[in-house]
């Protein structure tokens, strides 16, 4: 039959499911039509049960008659390739040519990442995932798309909405002591994201704790900067150590140092601050489980000291979830322009959705109420992991303050790499404190298990504490 013209008025009231198709070869359009949906199937880029586009609209996408589609349709589903059902529509059947089986290179390849099976994520940047606040998220999501202007989903701004960033001046202020003001807050994605702009913006040597992630401080290197190493104690980086090792910024997690897990002393912050006004340096202040302090009311951010010498980073990531990739940098208003132009004219990093949905979270107490529900979760756990250890493994210390989503196991002289080994053989995915530790740091290496009890969910975690305490290393 020969193909007749689609009208425009047929074009435009084509609707259904997009479907990227080529014809090409010898025959007629049908068969031509047949042969790349065959192909599609096959090759596994249709899988079974893939709804196909009803024949007006694929014809339409195609610019072939509609009876065309329809014949090619019922021919594929006397072949046993698809499946018809009135009102239901037409969909791809259970495939009846296998994939093609993979090559034996390929097959090493897919299993490789497989061969150490993980039971339990005592990893410590992780959250528990399984308890993102799905419908008040959803709520805040449809509240902030029915009230956004028009504008808000055109060019997006570098700096992000604002929306959220008055949002976010305001809780910043209120939770975290933190003064700063929408036009000095630069929206981006995730703290990662954050310090490598920073890592354009600055120059010469960053001081850098003496444990944290490398990470990191690869993003420092790898934008071109020196690293230099304080010394870590109890209390926190040793903050007057400053004055000698010629930096122009200082990396710091005052609130709960990643990973040894101490608070930076009031004198140390203070003396971090004076260095930074009397050198014209800046303080570049992590502050990334900033709300989860267990056995006091949180310490203020550093920020607070001096707005204009600290650069205040956080992010959604331990509060809420990794996978939104929302962060923020409140910034000296000196950087905001050299910041906006390494991030660019245009925001290509932050989804507008989640921005705009962020703000109504953060505007209507959901964010206070989750951060509330955690706090009392991520306790809960610590408490069960301290009490655990003394049960089965009093020899072992449990460092650094209540606070945030990770705690120190401290070890036996020589036992961490066997103990992290022992782990592994049980499915425990966990790191040992030398897996943080500066390369150039003159420190004594410190032994010890860095432990996140915030990935294991909670019908999980008794079995997840119980797997560990088998992999520690008996009483002397």
């Amino acid at each position: 039959m020969a193909d007749r013209g689609v009208s425009s008025g047929e074009a435009e009231a084509s609707v259904g499911t997009d479907l990227h198709l080529e014809l090409s070869g010898r025959g007629s359009r049908r068969e031509q039509l047949m042969l790349a949906l065959r192909e599609a199937i096959t090759s596994g880029r249709l899988a079974p049960g893939t709804r196909l586009p009803p024949y007006r609209t694929l014809a339409v996408d195609l610019g072939i008659a509609r009876n065309t589609v329809g014949e090619a349709y019922a021919e594929l589903v006397a072949e046993g390739w698809l499946t018809a059902r009135q009102g239901s529509g037409t969909h791809v059947a259970s495939r009846a040519t296998p994939l093609p089986t993979p090559a034996a290179g390929d097959r090493a390849r897919r299993s490789a990442p497989e061969a150490r099976q993980v039971a339990y994520d005592f990893m410590p940047t992780s959250p528990d995932a399984s308890a993102f606040p799905r419908s008040a998220w959803l709520r805040s999501a449809r509240r902030a798309l029915n009230d956004a202007p028009g504008d808000a989903f055109g060019v997006g701004d570098p700096r992000g909405r604002v929306e959220l960033r008055t949002a976010l001046t305001e809780y910043l202020a209120r939770a975290r002591g933190v003064r700063t003001a929408p036009h000095r807050i630069v929206v981006c994605a995730g703290f990662a994201h954050a310090l490598r702009i920073l890592g354009e913006v600055l120059e010469g040597t960053v001081a850098v704790e003496s444990y944290g992630l490398a990470f990191h401080r690869s993003l420092l290197t790898g934008a071109g900067l020196r690293t230099v190493p304080l010394t870590v104690d109890a209390d926190g980086a040793r903050t007057a150590e400053l004055g000698a090792v010629g930096a122009g910024a200082v990396l710091l997690t005052p609130a709960h140092q990643f990973p040894t897990g101490g608070p930076l002393r009031p004198e140390r912050r203070t003396a971090a601050v004076d260095w930074a006004r009397a050198t014209g340096a800046v303080v570049l202040e992590d502050d990334y489980d900033g709300e989860f302090r267990y056995d006091r009311e949180p310490v203020g951010a550093v920020q607070g000291l001096d707005p204009d010498r600290v650069v205040y980073l956080g992010s959604t990531s331990k509060s809420l979830s990794p996978a939104l990739r929302l962060g923020w940098l409140a910034l000296p208003e000196s950087l905001v322009d050299d910041v906006l132009a390494v991030k660019g004219v245009r925001e290509m990093w932050t989804g507008v959705g989640d921005q705009l949905t962020l703000a109504d979270f953060l505007a209507c107490g959901a964010y206070d109420r989750h951060v509330r529900l955690m706090r009392r979760t991520y306790r809960r756990r610590r408490d069960r992991l301290v009490a655990v250890l003394a049960e089965r493994a009093p020899h072992i210390g449990v460092g650094g303050i209540a606070a945030g989503l990770h705690a120190v196991l401290d070890l036996p002289p020589g036992t961490e790499r066997d103990t992290v080994r022992a782990a592994g053989r049980l499915g425990l995915a966990l790191e040992g404190l030398g897996a943080f530790r500066h390369p150039d740091s003159a420190m004594e290496p410190r032994e010890g298990l860095v432990i996140g009890f915030g990935a294991p969910p909670d019908h999980a975690f008794n079995g997840a504490l119980q797997a560990l305490c088998t992999a520690l290393p008996p009483a002397p």
